[in-house]
């Protein structure tokens, strides 16, 4: 079984920061040591969208730059229709709950980034979904803020 860690776009926003803000750089050693602990880390192409999305609105070319080579060294986990059915099944059974991680109406991206956790796990992965805001992620799976990772 291998360790991996999906990152959240909170960490990928400060990986992929150019700007060497003290938590910038924090993140980035944390990132780059790891690989050093076992850990495959995976980039899923919802949090790819959300950071570029912001990236290419505000214009911000360098960060686009540091988004595309981390896309190329890390493993990039592509959204299947499995990810969808599963995404649609966690969206339905949280509101039947009472909760919800989202608006009813957005595309709500961390049930999607929770299917691709789930779908891994299934897989026979340990898997932690690397993040800044564990709410609404840990109603599905293992989230944790990076930095206690």
């Amino acid at each position: 079984m291998s360790k991996v860690i999906l990152l959240d776009s909170g960490p990928v926003g400060l990986i992929t920061n150019p700007k060497a803000t003290p938590l910038a750089w924090q993140c980035q050693q944390w990132f780059s040591g790891l690989f050093c602990k076992g850990f495959k880390v995976v980039l899923p192409e919802i949090i790819d969208y959300e950071i570029r999305r912001e990236l290419l609105r505000a214009n911000k070319i360098s960060g686009l730059k540091k988004l595309d080579q981390l896309k190329s060294e890390i493993i990039y986990l592509p959204i299947t229709t499995e990810v969808m059915l599963k995404a649609a099944e966690l969206w339905a059974d949280v509101r039947k709950k009472g909760k919800s991680t989202a608006d009813n109406k957005a595309l709500d991206g961390d049930v999607i980034l929770a299917s691709q956790a789930l779908l891994l796990a299934n897989y026979g992965h340990s898997v932690i979904v690397a993040t800044t805001n564990t709410k609404h992620l840990t109603l599905f799976v293992d989230a944790r803020d990076w930095q206690n990772i």
